[in-house]
């Protein structure tokens, strides 16, 4: 089968679909439709994906280019002759195939495309009923963009719910990476950006460090809010417990979480997150806030807690309490690698996807 698999950008995730299909007897195309201005995956596409130029791919798209898109994604399409598109996120990549005109498009959520996106404005919203109308089946990540997408016109039936999962043999558990007794490490790993929450996150830390000088916070990535969290550290004088290693490489990623005692992250709109899965799979418990996505994984006071979303005070709390309760950390640590064994396993997860492709078909 032919397969156009048409992505926003080129990210760990597409990394993830795109080896898994290139181990199938599928003949898959991979089409970008932008370039953004961080780099997202720092490995090359696998060998057997053909990647198609075309008139996106090169920088970041916006509204102007659409007609211009749509027209060479036309031409793509009678090149490639797919026998289905596999497009997300929603209002961008699928919307295109959508106006083609093109049958059978499978739809994939990103989750903020359902969660945050949709919301922009009345056109987006539009787009999205538009889209997932013209979609034979559609794709996600959790039960929350499955309730989401059939308030938009999604039947039911037509939806595979499955996590992207995470490789549970690269993210793995090293006890003997966590820190010492003198220490009490944190890791963010999220983009510094409004949705994930990062200015709650250094708020929260200067509240606890201030109480507790054995706190130390590692923030990976880069952001349009790197200067305004840089200054609420330094405006709390705890800007000494605060490393930021910059972007780091997936190779180097599972010995951040390995030497963590907890994983937080303070974003207010998640479906499944792949970095909370990713901590999991490592022993790392977690401290996130109360959203619909991390109820599905976060069991408090067994692999981890919640915090009520944007509450700076409340996540310092629940790192107080984690630290005063040190102890029984390595047991949760030991569940939320089970739980990742059990239901984040990309491995397993990924046939669900081909569900999807004999939905589309009939």
């Amino acid at each position: 089968m032919r397969i156009l698999y048409f992505s926003r950008d080129y990210t760990t995730h597409d990394h993830r679909f795109l080896t898994g299909l290139a181990n199938t007897s599928h003949k898959v195309y991979f089409l970008r439709l932008e370039k953004g201005p961080h780099v997202f995956e720092d490995r090359p596409l696998p060998p057997e994906i053909v990647q198609v130029e075309w008139a996106g791919g090169t920088h970041t798209a916006s509204l102007r280019d659409g007609l211009r898109l749509l027209s060479d994604l036309r031409r793509v399409i009678r090149q490639v002759k797919p026998d289905l598109i596999h497009a997300g996120p929603i209002q961008r990549s699928a919307f295109l195939v959508a106006l083609t005109g093109f049958r059978p498009l499978i739809s994939m959520s990103w989750g903020y495309d359902l969660l945050y996106d949709v919301d922009i404005n009345p056109f987006w919203r539009w787009a999205t009923r538009y889209t997932l109308h013209h979609s034979a089946a559609m794709v996600g990540d959790c039960d929350t963009i499955r309730h989401l997408a059939i308030s938009y016109g999604m039947p039911d039936n037509l939806i595979i719910t499955f996590p992207w999962g995470v490789d549970i043999h690269h993210f793995n558990v090293e006890t003997s990476e966590r820190s010492n007794v003198s220490t009490f490490s944190l890791l963010s790993t999220r983009g510094f950006e409004p949705i994930y929450g990062v200015d709650v996150l250094a708020r929260a830390f200067v509240i606890a460090a201030r109480k507790r000088p054995e706190l130390h916070l590692s923030m990976l990535g880069n952001g349009s809010l790197a200067s305004a969290i840089r200054q609420i550290f330094l405006v709390g004088a705890v800007y000494d417990r605060v490393h930021f290693p910059g972007q780091v490489t997936y190779a180097d990623l599972p010995s951040h979480y390995q030497k963590s005692d907890l994983y937080i992250c303070a974003s207010h709109s998640d479906g499944t997150s792949i970095s909370l899965l990713e901590a999991f799979a490592c022993g790392t418990p977690a401290i996130v806030s109360d959203i619909p996505g991390n109820q599905e994984w976060v069991t408090p006071g067994e692999n981890g807690w919640l915090f009520p979303d944007g509450n700076a005070e409340a996540l310092a709390s629940e790192i107080l309490y984690a630290l005063d309760q040190r102890q029984i950390l390595p047991e949760m640590g030991r569940n939320a690698r089970k739980l990742a064994e059990s239901r984040a396993d990309w491995e397993k997860n990924f046939p669900e996807l081909e569900k999807a492709y004999a939905l589309a078909l009939g």
